[in-house]
């Protein structure tokens, strides 16, 4: 029987990739809630059920919620978690999935500018380099990475939603790293969910629902909510948390270079056209990531 070791470089890449194959996937599966619930109702949704996953372990872990370590449990729920998710879900009103998940890969960005800030965190040349390479690289997916002519009339005020979001994963991302020593993934996050689910849960009790059930499609979209927290929320963030805690915050932030790669592969599934451009970009970022976790 193996045995997932994180600190194994193969695991810990393999993680990665795990892990942008799921948020990867999340753009989508916010797009289909998003035809029967409001922006904010998915939003809700998506963190209350995440809440309920977490409940066994967030109530046999509240003991350990700390003086010490209760600023860090709010930032990680509520700035790493439940800010983002409304946020995404109200930029993907304006902004398609794909285009949501390539600029999604700017966190790492403001991961090292917050954390060389605020922090203390220390990074080398060679990291910074790789940095901008891979948001070189993201770039060109977002804007020459498409045989669409029309693709800048895409961005609109509604990504700023999204940049927004990822400010908050570098704060997140940041504080993880180096505030929460005492702490495994899984605690970490369930406790977190402790303080963000019942504001979820109460939006939902005065939200209403007339429209959506209206739409022939409410049943299904709430199983894709509900796989979105599920997945992309309560497993995707246990293993991210833990994730940084073996690597560093740089490493474990450039997951969201690989997502738009899974958000191409669902383009071509879905009948799209890829170009030999978006393999030159998707090269550059494998490049920037390889960069930013060099240590010599």
């Amino acid at each position: 029987m193996f045995k997932i070791d994180l600190k194994n470089k193969i695991w810990q890449w393999l993680t990665l990739l795990f892990l942008s194959f799921i948020w990867g996937s999340s753009f989508i599966l916010m797009k289909k809630g998003l035809r029967s619930y409001t922006h904010d109702q998915v939003a809700a949704f998506r963190l209350f059920i995440s809440f309920l996953a977490f409940l066994p372990w967030g109530l046999k872990n509240l003991k350990k919620i700390k003086k010490d370590n209760i600023v860090s449990l709010l930032i990680v729920g509520f700035i790493g978690s439940a800010i983002p998710a409304f946020l995404f879900t109200k930029a993907q009103t304006q902004v398609d999935s794909a285009l949501a998940g390539m600029l999604n890969s700017i966190t790492p960005l403001f991961t090292l500018i917050i954390g060389l800030i605020f922090y203390k965190s220390t990074a080398k040349t060679i990291n910074a380099i790789g940095i901008i390479m891979g948001l070189i690289g993201a770039s060109g997916l977002i804007f020459w990475g498409t045989e669409n002519e029309n693709i800048l009339n895409q961005i609109n005020l509604y990504g700023l939603f999204i940049v927004v979001a990822t400010i908050c994963y570098g704060i997140n991302v940041n504080q993880v790293k180096y505030k929460i020593k005492n702490l495994n993934g899984l605690e970490l996050t369930s406790m977190a969910f402790m303080f963000v689910g019942p504001f979820a849960g109460i939006y939902l009790l005065f939200s209403d629902f007339s429209e959506s059930i209206n739409s022939t499609t409410y049943l299904l979209d709430l199983g894709h909510i509900a796989i979105l927290a599920v997945i992309g929320t309560m497993l995707a963030l246990v293993i991210f948390n833990t994730l940084i805690q073996y690597t560093s915050a740089l490493f474990g932030s450039s997951v969201t270079y690989v997502i738009p790669i899974f958000a191409i592969m669902w383009g071509i599934f879905d009948g799209e056209k890829i170009t030999v451009w978006q393999f030159l970009w998707i090269g550059l970022i494998f490049i920037g990531i390889y960069l930013v976790n060099k240590r010599n």
